[in-house]
């Protein structure tokens, strides 16, 4: 393992954030920070409670997986992006670098920088609403792995991508929905029966069933199916961006 290679582009992809701190770090907890303040304070306080939860406690695990998921795709996405666009993608590919090592460099600095910001966003709701964690481990450890996959995930539609507005389709028009129907802000077992059966393809309610789960011992699906799920999706991605990395897919063209 080349881990000189590893540290070198990881501390890049961190300066790199470093440098547009409002956008990547300010920017998103503000506007995380407003949802608290609407749907948690002023709303929720009007609000019965959900699964023996304040509503504005019920919503902080979905509002912050919102986040983690449009941030770790987009760190990943323009980190792999900038250097396909403007050419130097060429030097790191003719460099001793293993596929490998590349992606721990790239995926490690976004899940990094999503995990940051995920802290700071339950560290500010704590201002708004007060809640609680029951399985802290658990809560870290759903954090972790939804950082990786999706910083997984972001790489890969940063390989894929051939123009700035193809990074922004699939968080648009995919993910973002996919989040907000996913249970951010109700249980799907307030949904009708048929569109409860429905709901379950969407990939985001097991991410957000389970970060549920470790803050109040409450969950829309089993916990283990969720830990499953999140790990076949990081192994999925995984294999993927591998494979685009050794081909040279949408690179070497």
């Amino acid at each position: 393992m080349n881990f000189y290679a590893v540290k070198a582009i990881y501390f890049f992809e961190m300066h790199r954030w470093w440098r547009t701190l409002m956008q990547s770090l300010a920017s998103p907890v503000i506007s995380t920070s407003l949802y608290f303040v609407v749907f948690g304070s002023a709303i929720g306080s009007k609000m019965v409670e959900i699964d023996g939860v304040s509503y504005g406690a019920f919503i902080i695990p979905g509002l912050l997986m919102l986040a983690l998921l449009t941030e770790s795709i987009s760190n990943a996405s323009f980190g792999i992006y900038f250097p396909k666009y403007n050419g130097t993608i060429y030097e790191l590919l003719s460099a001793p670098v293993a596929t490998t090592e590349i992606l721990l460099g790239y995926v490690g600095a976004a899940a990094t920088k999503s995990i940051v910001l995920g802290i700071i966003i339950l560290a500010t709701a704590r201002l708004f609403v007060d809640y609680q964690i029951l399985h802290p481990v658990w809560m870290v450890a759903f954090l972790v792995m939804t950082a990786v996959s999706f910083s997984l995930f972001g790489f890969i539609i940063g390989v894929w991508a051939n123009g700035f507005e193809k990074l922004q389709i699939v968080p648009m028009l995919i993910v973002t929905p996919l989040a907000f129907l996913g249970g951010s802000f109700y249980s799907i077992s307030m949904l009708p029966p048929l569109w409860q059966t429905i709901t379950l393809a969407n990939p985001v309610v097991y991410l957000i069933s389970g970060f549920r789960w470790s803050f109040y011992g409450v969950a829309d699906v089993n916990v283990a199916v969720s830990v499953g799920m999140t790990a076949g999706f990081m192994l999925l991605c995984l294999a993927l961006a591998s494979w685009m990395l050794r081909t040279g897919y949408r690179i070497k063209n």
